[in-house]
C-alpha cells in the first residue's frame, strides 16, 4: 500500500500507541483486500457494543486501546448494546451482565463515540451526504447508507471500523470504489409494499443471490421500507448495497440490459417466510429490529390505542433509539400499556436466551439471528398480526 508520510508516522508510533494500533489493523486489512491507498471517511459507526457478543475479551481490547490513548477523529456512533442501560431489569438481565455492559459503554464514550446505542444512527445526528466515505459496520445500516443514501462503505467489522474511525481513515477497496457499486443481477419484485413485504422481499433475494449488487425494478421504497430490505438481505446474504430504479441516488447510473433477470414473487415470498417462521406461539414479541422510526412509533400506537393486551404469558417489547423515544411521549405513554419501549438494545443483541425459548418479530434479520445468536424458534410476522393475536 502506498502511504502518505503522516500515514506511516502513525505506524511508527509516533503518535501514539493507540493510532498506531488503528494503522496496523486498517492496512493489514488493506492488504488483505487489495487496496492501493487510505481513503478519508467522514463518520463512523461501530458495532462490537453488546456485552453478550464482545464478551470478556471484547471488553479487554476496549480497556487496551484507552490505555493507549485512543480517541477518535471523526464524528462516530455505537450500535445497540445488551440491554437498555436504565431498564434493563424488565429484561431480565443480571447484575453482573449490567455492569460489565455499563463498562463497556463508558469505555467507547471515553474515546469520543456517541453512545447513541442505536443500529439506525442515519435517523439520528449520524447521517451521511451522498459520495461519502464512512467507515459503518452494522450490516443492515451500511446497506442503507450504501444504498439510500449513496455513501460508501464496506462491511466493517467492529474492530476495523473502530480503527478506522481513530484514523479518520479506512482503506480505499471494494464498494468505495465505482467499478464495485455496479449491479450485478436485476431484480423484478412483485410486492404489496407493505414494510414486511419489503423484509420478505430482501429475505427472499438473499436466499436467491446469496452476494451481488441488486437492481429493483417495481418497487419505490422510502426510509421504513429501505431499512427493512436493507436488514433483510444483510441477514439472509451479505448485500451490501442495492439500486430501485428511480428511487436510490445511483440507479440512474447504469445500463441494466444485459445483466439476468430474476422474478420475486408470490412463490419466492412464501418460501422466505416459511423459513422465517418455525415457532407456532411465542413467549416474547419484540419488535424494532432495526430500531423503530418515528413513523413506525406512530403507527403502531394508532394501532394499540384504545385496545387491551388479553394474554398475560407473552411479553411485548418495543425497541427504539432513545433520540426517537424522546420524540415521542405519546406513543410511548399508549404502547408502554402492552410493553417497554426500550432504548440502546434489541432482542437479537440481548441475552434472552436466558428467559425466553420462542419470540416473534416482524424483521427477518431477527427472523435470522434469533436462531443461531439467542436460541429461539422465530416466529415472523406483520406487526399488526403479531400484536393482534395478543389481544
Amino acid at each position: 500500500m502506498d502511504l502518505t508520510r503522516a500515514e506511516e508516522a502513525i505506524l511508527n508510533g509516533e503518535e501514539g500507541e493507540g493510532r498506531q494500533k488503528a494503522m496496523e489493523l486498517v492496512t493489514a486489512l488493506g492488504k488483505i483486500y487489495g487496496a492501493e491507498s487510505l481513503v478519508d471517511i467522514t463518520s463512523a459507526h461501530l458495532s462490537g457494543a453488546s456485552y453478550k457478543t464482545i464478551g470478556d475479551g471484547g471488553l479487554k481490547y476496549l480497556e487496551d486501546m484507552v490505555a493507549g490513548g485512543a480517541k477518535v477523529s471523526v464524528p462516530s456512533t455505537l450500535n445497540p448494546v445488551g440491554m437498555d442501560r436504565t431498564r434493563w431489569r424488565e429484561m431480565h438481565v443480571t447484575e453482573a451482565f449490567a455492569q460489565k455492559q455499563l463498562r463497556i459503554i463508558d469505555l467507547y464514550g471515553s474515546m469520543g463515540i456517541k453512545t447513541t446505542c442505536s443500529c439506525t444512527p442515519y435517523t439520528g445526528a449520524n447521517v451521511p451526504k451522498l459520495g461519502d466515505h464512512v467507515a459503518w459496520a452494522e450490516s443492515s445500516a451500511l446497506s442503507f447508507v450504501n444504498s439510500f443514501i449513496g455513501a460508501r462503505t464496506n462491511r466493517e467489522g467492529g474492530p476495523g471500523a473502530l480503527a478506522a474511525a481513530i484514523l479518520g481513515k479506512t482503506a480505499n477497496y471494494g464498494l468505495h470504489l465505482d467499478k464495485n457499486r455496479k449491479p450485478t443481477v436485476v431484480i423484478d419484485a412483485d410486492i404489496d409494499g407493505s414494510v414486511f413485504s419489503y423484509s420478505l422481499l430482501g429475505q427472499a433475494v438473499g436466499m436467491s443471490i446469496g452476494t451481488g449488487v441488486p437492481y429493483f425494478k417495481g418497487i419505490k421504497p422510502q426510509v421504513e421500507e429501505a431499512k427493512a430490505l436493507s436488514a433483510a438481505m444483510a441477514a439472509s446474504g451479505s448485500i451490501a448495497l442495492y439500486h430501485a430504479e428511480g428511487t436510490t441516488p445511483e440507479a440512474g447510473n447504469f445500463d441494466v440490459s444485459d445483466l439476468e433477470v430474476i422474478h420475486i414473487g408470490e412463490k419466492e415470498l412464501k418460501a422466505a417466510y416459511d423459513k422465517l417462521n418455525v415457532a407456532d406461539d411465542v413467549e416474547l414479541i419484540a419488535i424494532g429490529c432495526p430500531h423503530l422510526t418515528e413513523k413506525e412509533m406512530h403507527q403502531i400506537a394508532s394501532f394499540l390505542k384504545g385496545k387491551k393486551k388479553v394474554r398475560k404469558d407473552v411479553e411485548i417489547w418495543f425497541c427504539t433509539s432513545a433520540e426517537i423515544r424522546d420524540k415521542c411521549p405519546d406513543d410511548v405513554r399508549i404502547m408502554e400499556e402492552f410493553g417497554p419501549v426500550l432504548a440502546d438494545t434489541c432482542m437479537v443483541v440481548a441475552p434472552i436466551e436466558g428467559s425466553f425459548s420462542r419470540t416473534g418479530t416482524n424483521s427477518a434479520k431477527a427472523g435470522n439471528y434469533l436462531p443461531t445468536l439467542c436460541s429461539q424458534k422465530a416466529m415472523c410476522r406483520d406487526i399488526s398480526a403479531l400484536l393482534g393475536a395478543v389481544m
